[in-house]
Order: structure tokens, then sequence, then C-alpha cells
């Protein structure tokens, strides 16, 4: 599994379904995405409603150019971690990016589930 391993929801995150499928897909870490939570390159305002979408640039050791992404819902002091990704360019700053039909459906599922919790 090259180091990732699925992340246990504690007191501080609660990891989704959607996410934990994109740290497999992605090869990303529970601790990567703990790091761009705490210090992103830049901040907005997420795409799903009630959500926070941050960003850091892809490592310079790694050679290649990209972004990697989190969006997370605040509920009091817990982050509820909805997804991760890579995007392979730079995007623009306040812009929106294309999501598909599908992953709008499976956040919206995974929000609806939490918040009946």
């Amino acid at each position: 599994m090259n180091g990732i391993s699925i992340p246990k929801s504690d007191a501080n995150y609660f990891w989704t379904c959607h996410c934990v499928g994109k740290i497999f897909q992605y090869g990303i870490t529970a601790n990567k995405i703990k790091r761009i939570i705490k210090y992103p390159d830049r901040k907005e305002e997420g795409i799903a409603e009630k959500t926070i979408a941050v960003m850091r640039q892809k490592s310079k050791k790694d050679h290649s150019k990209g972004e990697e992404w989190v969006m997370y819902q605040l509920k009091g002091s817990k982050k509820i971690i909805i997804s991760a990704w890579f995007y392979p360019g730079m995007t623009p700053s306040g812009k929106q990016i294309f999501i598909p039909d599908e992953v709008w459906d499976e956040i919206a599922r995974q929000i609806d589930e939490e918040e009946k919790k």
C-alpha cells in the first residue's frame, strides 16, 4: 500500500469515505492532508455549501507542477474532511473549477450522513 493507510477519525478530524477513496487514488497521506489544512498556500470558500477549500502547491522536490487541495467543513472544533485531490496545473485564485456531478452527489451524501450523527 506504499505507506498509505486508512485514517482514523478522532476528536479533531472526521474522514469521509469519499476522502478515504481519494487518499488511495492520489497517494496522499492523512498527515499531508492535515499539513495542507494547517499551512495552506491559499484558502477559499469551498464549492460545496458551508465548506472551506485549502491548497498547497506541490513540492518542488516532486519535479511536477500542480496543487494539492483539501475540502473540509467545520463542526465546532472538529474538521470533517470531505475530499482531497491533486490538480495538475495552477488554478486562478477565486475561480471555480469543474466538479463532476457524481462528486457533488457523494459530497452531499457524506455531509447529510455526518449531520445525522
